[in-house]
């Protein structure tokens, strides 16, 4: 599947648009339970679990315990955030997600910055758009 661009990637309709990142310095727990992240992500459990076994350098360390349950924390769901970037948002393979990882991840994570920052302009510049448009009826 064809990479795309990043003005593709602003351009994505609303209903198109993959959800946000998790935003892992508002995480307040020091360990989440697998459903809680994959409530997070917006994703099953299973998936999770999938993506442990296909990126086991980054996602090895997941915490079990006895009984096998899973505990993820901080660092866990940063990586989860540098995974679903690159499989939701950016439409990898895993096997292109894990080449990249292995070869460019200080770059992938840069991207995703600039990427996400964009699209904090775009929903402040649609706010704003709104808000001007409102006061234009306001005043008619």
């Amino acid at each position: 599947m064809d990479q795309l661009s990043l003005f593709e990637q602003l351009t994505i309709g609303e209903k198109e648009q993959p959800k946000e990142k998790v935003d892992e310095k508002a995480l307040s727990k020091v360990y989440y339970t697998i459903s809680e992240v994959a409530k997070m992500y917006e994703v099953n459990t299973s998936l999770l679990r999938f993506w442990e076994k296909e990126f086991p350098k980054q996602l090895g360390k997941i915490k079990k315990n006895k009984k096998g349950d899973r505990y993820y924390n901080k660092e866990n769901i940063k990586q989860l955030n540098l995974i679903f970037y690159l499989l939701k948002e950016r439409r990898l393979t895993i096997e292109g997600a894990r080449k990249l990882l292995k070869d460019k991840k200080k770059s992938t994570q840069s991207d995703m910055s600039v990427i996400e920052n964009l699209q904090k302009i775009k929903g402040f510049m649609l706010d704003l758009k709104t808000a001007l448009k409102e006061k234009k009826n306001n005043n008619v």
